[in-house]
């Protein structure tokens, strides 16, 4: 199978959304769409071949509804589909390792407060070695757009920008480089955000040692204008804005996101692959940003 954007499909509003969001990537990337639907049987006494005919039936009807919608919205995408038995996140894991770009349907926070659903988006972008791209129920290739300013027909032109996330203690080449291609795709702005808080303990030598916050913004201006010179060189093409804040990093981000195309984060790689984790800022922007958000792995 050659590269391709591979997507998750169980017939539910948030994965038809993602599947539609994948066939537009995989076009913009000259790539196959690949539609892949896991279902995880367990017979019990007395079940057989009608249950396991049952199952195979609901896989296929989950991946009809997933062809149909993208057909209609991106009929020159190239498509295939997949189901496999199996438990849903190391099916999928396993099928991502030959996918350029994983995208799965995320509901975000439950009617619950507190209470995070989603557990199969969330278990795949801990663990994928590959990006992965988390996209809620209701995406439309009109959220990707900016409007015409004074239309009130609803035209829309122009993307709306991709939003990186740089941690400027530790820039990752992967992450940053992710979200340039990113934004070249989409022909979308590119804004970079960096969030700083004053530090509660001393800073040693070779830190930015200064105590005067307007100074520090200042400095990390500088340090991150340095973080993307070679990737303003190497993409000439994408406009870039770079924002540094003192705040937060999860609630600058969640501000930034807002009216973005995509937000781009990284999650870095644990060292044991058992209990993989994807960090307290990562956890929070894929439950409360709207648009659709890129977790991308990192050493």
């Amino acid at each position: 199978m050659p590269a391709s954007v591979m997507t998750g499909v169980d017939g539910s509003a948030e994965s038809l959304a993602a599947a539609e969001w994948a066939a537009r990537e995989a076009l913009r990337r000259g790539l196959p769409l690949r539609l892949v639907h896991a279902w995880d049987w367990h017979p019990r006494r007395g079940e057989g071949e009608s249950d396991s005919a049952a199952q195979r039936y609901l896989a296929r009807r989950a991946l009809r509804q997933a062809e149909d919608r993208v057909r209609a919205a991106c009929p020159d995408v190239r498509l295939y589909d997949d189901q496999v038995e199996g438990a849903a996140i190391p099916a999928l894991l396993k099928l991502a390792e030959g996918a350029e770009l994983v995208v799965l349907g995320s509901r975000g926070l439950s009617g619950v407060a507190g209470f995070l659903v989603g557990s199969v988006a969330q278990g795949v972008a801990a663990r994928s070695t590959g990006p992965v791209v988390l996209v809620r129920a209701g995406e439309e290739a009109a959220d990707e757009q900016l409007p015409t300013a004074g239309d009130s027909a609803g035209t829309r032109t122009g993307y709306r920008d991709v939003v990186l996330a740089l941690d400027l203690d530790a820039p990752c080449d992967a992450v940053i480089e992710f979200a340039f291609e990113a934004a070249r795709l989409h022909g979308a702005r590119l804004r970079v955000v960096h969030a700083w808080q004053t530090p509660t303990l001393g800073l040693g030598p070779g830190e930015i040692d200064l105590l005067n916050d307007p100074h520090r913004a200042e400095e990390w201006q500088v340090v991150l204008a340095g973080a993307l010179r070679l990737w303003r060189d190497k993409y000439p093409g994408v406009e870039v804005v770079e924002t540094v804040t003192k705040d937060r990093p999860q609630t600058a981000l969640i501000r930034a996101a807002s009216g973005a195309s995509l937000l781009v984060v990284g999650r870095r790689i644990a060292e044991r692959p058992v209990g993989r984790r994807i960090g307290p800022v990562t956890h929070a922007v894929i439950h409360h940003v709207d648009c659709p958000v890129a977790v991308v792995p990192h050493d």
